[in-house]
């Protein structure tokens, strides 16, 4: 059939409106978006429900504050580093697990839990204790537990080593010198604190 001026174009298909888990995963997804782009003081309720293309109102039926908010999106996509392989060396385990950790730090979830840490001030910051302890810290000194204790079995790595201050020497060095020093940790970054600094620490004397 011709067409003409007056023939009326054919309604486009709205698409379809997301709800429950859909929504809040959009919801969640755009709080992570925020954060790791303009920071946890340039978050906004209005900037997270553009980004996820609803309303405000939708956001604050779930969550009353922006603090509530950013806790549930970290739990949601703080990356999992659940095992590291055995690689029949402690060397080798330890390279291994800090390029696990390294991922998970320049992920957009990392992004966003180190604007928390940086931005937020202490109060403000008691507020996600738990998440970053129960989602990140204590997962990360299990694992490195495990490769210590593994490490010791094999003769690797001196009895007395698999303690707290052991621990968490990699946690520390590599926060404070991604924050201090903006240091991206290369590689070659991580080797030299493996075998300049692990190594020796863990050696049994005499070796």
């Amino acid at each position: 059939m011709a067409t003409s001026p007056w023939t009326a174009a054919p309604a486009q298909s709205a698409s379809p409106r997301r709800r429950g888990a859909a929504l809040e995963r959009a919801i969640l997804d755009a709080a992570l978006e925020q954060l790791s782009t303009v920071g946890w003081n340039g978050l906004t309720m209005e900037g997270v429900a553009a980004g996820a293309q609803t309303g405000k109102a939708a956001i604050y039926r779930r969550w009353p504050s922006k603090e509530d908010l950013v806790v549930d999106a970290l739990q949601a996509g703080l990356p999992l580093i659940e095992e590291v392989p055995d690689l029949g060396s402690v060397r080798e385990d330890l390279l291994a697990l800090c390029r696990q950790a390294r991922e998970g730090m320049f992920s957009r979830p990392g992004f966003a839990l180190r604007a928390v840490i940086h931005e937020c001030d202490p109060m403000q910051a008691e507020r996600f204790h738990e998440v970053i302890f129960e989602g990140v810290v204590e997962p990360t000194l299990r694992l490195l537990r495990e490769v210590i204790t593994r490490g010791i079995g094999r003769g690797e790595v001196r009895s007395d080593a698999a303690n707290s201050y052991v621990f968490d020497a990699i946690p520390a060095i590599m926060m404070y010198r991604s924050k201090m020093r903006a240091c991206e940790w290369s590689d070659r970054d991580l080797e030299e604190m493996i075998d300049g600094l692990m190594l020796p620490l863990l050696r049994p004397s005499g070796t």
